[in-house]
This record gives C-alpha cells, structure tokens and sequence, in this order.
C-alpha cells in the first residue's frame, strides 16, 4: 500500500511501514506543508493497527537539512511559537507511537531534521550522514526538542559541542558516541533499517510497548518512581496471550507463535 501527500509518502509493507520525506529540490526541508502531511502521515500509521514497527527516511541525498528558514525570517514571537508546536507536536507523537521507530538517516540531518531523527527509538546512519544543530549560528536555538533529546542521548558536553559550537557529528563519529546504533556504507542504510524493524517485529507487540513506555519513563523519573511503572507494566503483560505463548514456548523448546492480541 502506498499513500503520497504533496511532501510524503506513505509505504507500508507486511506490518513495516515507512514515511519518505520527500521534498529532494529542497534537501526535504521542513516546510509548514511538509510538517502538516508528515504528522498527518504518523497519525495514519498510529491507527493502522496492522503496523509493527515506522521507518523514516529521507528522498534524494538528505533525511532533512532543518528547516525552511525562508518561512521563518520574518516570522515573530508568535508565528515561531506556532511553528515549534507543530513541530513538538510531530515529534512528541513520534516518541509515544506504541511500536518501535527507526530514522534512515540517509544524508544530512540538520536542525529540525536532527530533531526527528532523536525522535525515533533508533537510527541507522550512512557514512556520509551528518548530524547537527546549528540554529544558534541563525541567532536562535533548537525549538522542537533537540536541547533536551540530544543531551539525554549524549550527555550535556556532547551535546553543547553540537548545539553551542555548532560542530556537525558524522556517522561513523555518531555511532561512537552513542547517537546512532549503526553505521554503515550509505547504499545499506534501508536495508539495515529494515533488518532491525523485521527482527524488532517479531516481538509480541504488547511487551515491546510496555517496554518501549518502560524506558522512555525512565528517562524523566527516578530509579523508584520508574520501578513502581515497571512493576505495573510487567503485571499487565500476564493479561496477554503472548506471554503465555512465550513461556509455552520456550518451556517446550519451540519458535513461538505470536498473535500480537492482548
């Protein structure tokens, strides 16, 4: 099935769907047009039921070089307030999707693009990806969570490196600080992404939600606070057929057959 929108399109394939930005002439810049089609695409995916794991990428030679500073110039306190909910909005949605994300980065991840990108629960970088921040290099900083993604994924040297000096971080340095969890020759970056979504699909989709929602809590909260939200978490997974499937299983010595209901 493939749906497009005037700056996206919408693959999905067996369970794995992907979202192509697409807006190459432009490098897949953000533009308002390219963020309402791609939350409207995320949107569709989240009520696809049939979906087991996202994969975002990018058309032509870039995932996203940020965004569209010709929209922005002469934008005031306003009109930049609406722009960075939208693009929290994209974002935040992305973070919460029950199922796992990965981002493709198949070229430059630049501004707003790099924020996606910290969105996903993965990436998958080609060599000659690059990511970075450079708003405060325009006399502005990152709006759509990229102070605030990137220091908990990197830590607050890193990421004041990125996003104060405006170093720009290259996939193979990406991977050896954590940013991303693969790089590897560009023509390999959808196959890998692929790969990881076809092995994370296996899982039962009732544990990998309740694991996914696990970490993320963890990332705001404390040891003890999170611990609590796991314990209830990890209850509830002993109202899935899955996890008696799973333990069936694995005392029978067999591949267990999911059936992803709750």
């Amino acid at each position: 099935m493939q749906r497009k929108f005037e700056n996206v399109i919408l693959n999905l394939d067996e369970g794995i769907a992907t979202i192509v930005l697409n807006r190459p002439q432009a490098m897949n810049a953000l533009c308002d047009a390219l963020n309402t089609d791609l939350l409207e695409a995320i949107r569709a995916v989240y009520a696809d039921g049939t979906v087991r794991a996202l994969i975002i990428t990018g058309s032509g030679k870039a995932f996203a070089a940020g965004a569209d500073i010709k929209e922005m110039i002469n934008a005031n306190q306003f009109d930049a307030e609406r722009t960075a909910s939208k693009a929290h909005s994209i974002n935040d949605v992305l973070e919460a999707l029950p199922i796992p994300v990965i981002a493709a980065v198949n070229g430059p991840a630049l501004g707003g693009g790099c924020e996606i990108a910290l969105s996903c629960d993965f990436r998958v970088a080609g060599e000659s990806s690059a990511f970075g921040l450079p708003e405060v290099g325009l006399g502005i900083i990152p709006g759509a969570g990229g102070t605030q993604r990137l220091t908990k994924i990197v830590g607050p040297v890193k990421a004041k490196e990125i996003i104060m000096a405006g170093k720009v971080v290259k996939g193979k340095e990406a991977y050896e600080i954590g940013l991303v969890i693969k790089c590897v020759p560009d023509e390999k970056v959808l196959e890998e992404a692929f790969a990881l979504a076809e092995k994370i699909s296996q899982k039962p989709a009732a544990a990998l939600q309740y694991a996914k929602s696990a970490i993320n809590y963890a990332v705001d909260n404390t040891v003890h606070t999170g611990s609590q939200y796991e314990k209830s978490l990890f209850s509830l997974c002993f109202e899935t057929e899955d996890q008696k499937e799973g333990m069936k299983a694995f005392i029978e010595k067999r591949k267990p057959d999911f059936t992803n209901r709750r």
